[in-house]
């Protein structure tokens, strides 16, 4: 049942009262026009390439899978050229973006109760006590620790694990005597509706002790300032469900995460400004790291449990945007606040690693089909549902595209009647595309006062910058392919196992590696063999898109090598903010030690794949 949208606000202002609806109707009125010109031109380029000489079976295939691959990159272009347009011609981007941000920095008593949650399974106990003793002495600091308890929410079914979480909460509860009351720790028989039920649990136990809770996973970590600056937003706000904060990744001893999060880091802000000025009060949830209100989430945000057997029916996998589109069904907004705010995550260290976590999302966001009919949704919640699923729709698509491009000498067609010059002109636009939000984060930390400075000085920020679009090129083609055949195997019935994660730097070894990435090998040695064979001339401008599935291996072996991360740290290569400056909550940490990991962490999910 959808609760009253007022609230006690005006009809014309949305929900908390943050803005007016038509201004919010406005700014998607134009996304939508810049999206649906960009991607009406792009499909009428291909159709005058492909059409040429007439229409071919693989001509077909190739604009039909482009269709259905390009919504999300165009989409990508225009936050990130938004975000750049706000962050860097009107005075406060914040107040056209976020006006509700300005309450965090209003000194107020915190009024209400608020739970820190860290839900685990199977992970290193050591790593979750660890940040949220940081977590706790940061909010200590700020002179509101009485309004903060901390709940340890385990779903570990190893009983090793178990035995090593009792004993390191213990542990915490001695060195934190005076506060133990406020220190909680709770095991789960059974891990059923996975972390939502996790949270569901909490929320029928102890949710009417508190006004808000705080979801933050394993390797979360926030500084106490921004969570406090959360309280007081969201107590200014009551109609406010749910806040979320810039997650980043923290500094990492791992060389592939290092890589990873220095590219996403210099890209989020402007994609994240850019999406919250039109999405506004239909925002994201990422499930942790945000300021959730624990009285509508528990009476309006229970996930469904979905017709049918997994892979596509039974418990929804990714929980937070389901939760996000109920809250906001309920009446109360959902907001992003897009900027840098002592908010962080640990990345995946290996592709493997990072492969396994896609292919948790991609079933889960698959399931989303189910919800695309719920009744009393906004236009934009449908509208991000069906985003989720178009997101992981398009990825074996753009891998049939390459397939298809290097067997179309064999449609028959006359070569001389190709318009090969507007063709490589498309593909150098499609380059473009893909390298858009990167090359927008480029931009707006050259433009940004101290900008370059903070990531160690221009020389060793555009250095790192070549290094990650490397990276991205050959992570792309690595990570797609499988999720591709992951796709595949749903459709047979196969599925995923949630289960812990391996956070901790490691070494891949190359038997591993083959084990988890020959498939794309074979492929991209096929794929090179025929255009070898059938068009020799585009073997080498095909290389941004190809080159990664003939080198997967050795790029996954290399990128965990732990002393490829310890050279990138001695050369401050792909530095972030944090590791040239490191926050004081960062220095609680004690540093990651780049070895292999402890045997809790290698507690992995076992995917049917």
């Amino acid at each position: 049942m959808e609760v009253s949208e007022s609230g006690g606000s005006r009809p014309d202002l949305t929900p908390a009262g943050i803005q007016p609806r038509a201004m919010l109707a406005r700014r998607r009125a134009i996304v939508l026009a810049l999206n649906l010109v960009t991607y009406g031109g792009l499909l009428l380029w291909l159709a005058q390439i492909l059409g040429a000489s007439g229409w071919s079976p693989v001509d077909v295939l190739i604009f039909l899978c482009f269709a259905v691959a390009a919504p999300w990159s165009v989409l990508g272009v225009w936050n990130a050229l938004i975000g750049v347009w706000l962050l860097h011609t009107l005075r406060d981007p914040m107040t056209e973006v976020a006006p509700f941000a300005k309450a965090g920095d209003v000194i107020t008593p915190v009024a209400g109760k608020t739970a820190i949650l860290m839900t685990i399974r199977n992970e290193d106990p050591s790593r979750a006590f660890a940040r949220l003793t940081a977590i706790k002495e940061s909010i200590d600091a700020t002179g509101f620790g009485g309004s903060f308890a901390y709940f340890v929410l385990s779903d570990t079914d190893d009983e090793g694990v178990a035995a090593a979480e009792r004993a390191a909460f213990a542990h915490w509860q001695s060195v934190c005597a005076d506060d133990a009351a406020r220190l909680f720790y709770r095991r789960r028989e059974t891990n059923e509706g996975f972390k939502a039920g996790n949270l569901r649990d909490f929320c029928a136990r102890w949710g009417d002790d508190f006004e808000f809770m705080i979801p933050l996973d394993a390797d979360s970590l926030m500084a106490g300032e921004t969570i406090l600056r959360l309280v007081r937003i969201g107590e200014a706000y009551p109609r406010l469900g749910i806040l979320q904060s810039l997650v980043v990744g923290a500094p990492t001893t791992s060389a592939f995460a290092r890589i990873f999060q220095f590219g996403m880091r210099h890209g989020m802000r402007p994609y994240t400004i850019g999406s919250a000025w039109w999405a506004g009060d239909c925002g994201p949830f990422w499930g942790h790291n945000a300021l959730v209100r624990i009285a509508p989430f528990r009476s309006h945000c229970d996930l469904p449990l979905l017709p049918g057997a997994p892979p596509f029916g039974g418990p929804i996998l990714s929980h937070d945007q389901v939760e996000a589109v109920l809250m906001r069904r309920a009446g109360f907004e959902v907001r992003a606040l897009p900027e840098e705010s002592g908010s962080w995550e640990d990345n995946p260290p290996t592709v493997l690693e990072f492969t396994r976590r896609d292919l948790r999302w991609c079933q889960g966001n698959m399931q989303y089909f189910h919800l695309l009919g719920l009744n009393g949704l906004q236009p934009m919640s449908r509208f991000q549902l069906l985003w989720a699923i178009m997101m992981f729709i398009g990825i074996p698509a753009w891998t049939a595209i390459i397939a298809l491009a290097a067997i179309k000498p064999l449609d028959g067609e006359r070569t001389a009647l190709f318009p090969a010059g507007s063709a490589l002109g498309f593909y150098l636009v499609f380059l473009l595309m893909y390298l858009a939000p990167k090359l927008a984060g480029f931009v707006d930390i050259a433009l940004t006062h101290n900008g370059l400075r903070r990531y160690g000085g221009g020389v060793r920020f555009t250095a790192g910058a070549l290094v990650e679009i490397l990276f991205s090129f050959l992570l792309g083609a690595a990570t797609t392919f499988r999720t591709g055949l992951f796709m595949i195997g749903l459709v047979f019935g196969r599925t995923v196992v949630w289960s812990g994660q391996a956070r901790d730097a490691h070494a891949l070894s190359w038997t591993t590696a083959t084990r988890g990435l020959w498939p794309q090998t074979a492929f991209g040695i096929v794929i090179l063999s025929i255009a070898g064979l059938l068009a020799p001339a585009i073997i080498v401008p095909s290389l941004p898109l190809t080159l990664g599935y003939i080198v997967a291996i050795p790029f996954a072996v290399v990128s965990s090598s732990p002393r490829l991360g310890v050279w990138l740290e001695r050369a401050g290569l792909c530095a972030i903010p944090e590791e040239i400056s490191p926050p004081l909550i960062l220095s609680r940490l004690d540093a990651p030690h780049a070895t292999e990991p402890s045997a809790a962490t290698l507690l992995t999910p076992n995917e049917a794949v």
